[in-house]
């Protein structure tokens, strides 16, 4: 069963164990960053998660809402009730089986479930091919004009 834990201190030293492996490190460069974001109150509106199956975690997730983010890569859209995921799968051997899907979806209906989020927008980086396909297979639609990916709550 997956399910999507609410990140505590004790998840600390597995996520820095996380962000220094290889293939998580070429896209979250700033391991330091990373770890400022889950331990300073100064982004306490970032919700952060451990994805775990069968109580064994494997990924880490986090949702925020876009406006307090300070970012500015949106593009033309409206960012009015706009929210914003970053995810990553820790765990190697859960690589390529489906479980980046299952999070994104976890974590969307967790976003549309506990906020007022009109539509939730990521942009990973134009080479990670691998979550933009994932995104794809999540439901999520791409914006080829501000080069992003958008899924929209549901009326």
């Amino acid at each position: 069963m997956l399910k999507l834990n609410k990140f505590t201190n004790q998840d600390i030293k597995l996520f820095t164990e996380w962000l220094n492996k290889d293939y998580i490190k070429k896209w979250y460069t700033d391991t330091d960053e990373w770890l400022e974001e889950v331990l300073s109150d100064k982004f306490e509106f970032i919700h952060h998660f451990i994805a775990a199956d069968d109580n064994k975690p494997f990924g880490f997730c986090q949702y925020y809402d876009y406006s307090l983010g300070d970012e500015n890569w949106h593009g033309a859209i409206d960012i009015k009730d706009t929210f914003s995921i970053d995810y990553l799968i820790g765990e190697k051997e859960y690589l390529g089986k489906g479980f980046g899907t299952k999070i994104i979806k976890l974590l969307t209906e967790k976003v549309f479930e506990e906020t007022i989020a009109s539509q939730i927008i990521v942009q990973p980086e134009k080479d990670n091919a691998a979550s933009r396909n994932t995104l794809l297979s999540a439901g999520y639609g791409y914006d080829e004009g501000n080069d992003i990916f958008i899924f929209k709550r549901s009326l």
